[in-house]
């Protein structure tokens, strides 16, 4: 197994666990909280690791402002897309987040190709349009059915949140791109994440939500601490790194198999269930994803 083949397995696993954990900590904390400690654990152990490594990336910065304001913008993205996302969470489930993670696919395409001419030439495809179009039916089926199931009127304010926090990601992506091109991928983390940790303390100490925090055991505030270690060393850094290593392509397709693990995990640890109905959805935007993305980039088996 070479290098590039480890870190996709790797990512898949690791997201596969990291969905579920999301879940429970936005069950037992507010969404604000929530994205306060998780952002700012992450980010300062990014930042560490900067100090220690990467001192030399921080003097692109220093030469070119422009960076600065770059990253405050991926700040702001960041901070409005797990605002949404988390609270999706919370009224869905793990399977039905790692599926809107699918569902973004499309939309990111369209949005790059909006952007970048390179993206442009892959979405001039009929395969691409017949595939976002079996994702979005597919998903649909999924989400409709699944509220029947869950018998919760908060199931499509879930839906609601999650679509706006896609469309969020879309852009953000973009945002990324354009900073990989000239700063290392720890370094984006470790200013993304600081400073909408930043973000969301402030917000949490303002609204008086930060109280929620004195009030848990010592023990549930540790697990959100390494929570959010865990999920920015694997959503952001992980996800960043291939992105810029391997290219946004194979970020999607990778990102097709995640709900396959996440499932698995979230029946072991959470109880979630799926029916055959919601199974059936889940297929058909898979399936959808594989056909839009297929004319993108041939894998050959020596890669994956």
């Amino acid at each position: 197994m070479n290098n590039k083949t480890f870190i996709r397995v790797i990512y898949i696993i690791l997201m596969g666990f990291g969905l579920p954990i999301m879940r429970f900590m936005s069950i037992h904390f507010e969404t604000i909280n929530n994205n306060a400690v998780r952002f700012l654990s992450g980010g300062f152990l990014f930042i560490l690791i900067c100090i220690f490594k990467f001192r030399d990336e921080f003097m692109k910065i220093k030469q070119k402002p422009t960076l600065i304001l770059k990253l405050l913008l991926l700040s702001c993205f960041m901070t409005g897309n797990m605002y949404f996302f988390m609270n999706g969470l919370k009224e869905t489930s793990a399977l039905v987040g790692s599926i809107f993670g699918i569902l973004a696919m499309p939309l990111a395409s369209i949005m790059a190709a909006l952007f970048f001419k390179d993206e442009r030439d892959k979405v001039k495809q009929k395969n691409f349009y017949i595939g976002s179009i079996l994702t979005i039916a597919g998903s649909l089926l999924f989400v409709i059915h699944g509220n029947k199931v869950n018998e919760s009127s908060d199931f499509l304010k879930g839906f609601l949140f999650l679509g706006i926090a896609i469309f969020i990601q879309s852009i953000q992506n973009l945002v990324v791109k354009n900073i990989a091109k000239e700063l290392h991928t720890v370094i984006i983390s470790a200013s993304a994440a600081t400073l909408s940790g930043i973000v969301y303390l402030t917000i949490a100490i303002e609204s008086g939500e930060i109280v929620q925090l004195s009030e848990v055991s010592q023990g549930l505030l540790i697990g959100l601490v390494l929570s959010g270690i865990y999920g920015m060393l694997t959503g952001m850094l992980m996800a960043f790194y291939i992105v810029q290593r391997q290219g946004v392509v194979v970020f999607n397709i990778l990102q097709l198999l995640v709900p396959l693990s996440a499932s698995i995990v979230g029946y072991f640890t959470l109880g979630e269930k799926i029916d055959f109905i919601q199974g059936s959805g889940a297929i058909v935007i898979i399936l959808g994803c594989i056909l839009a993305l297929k004319s993108k980039e041939k894998i050959s088996p020596m890669q994956m």
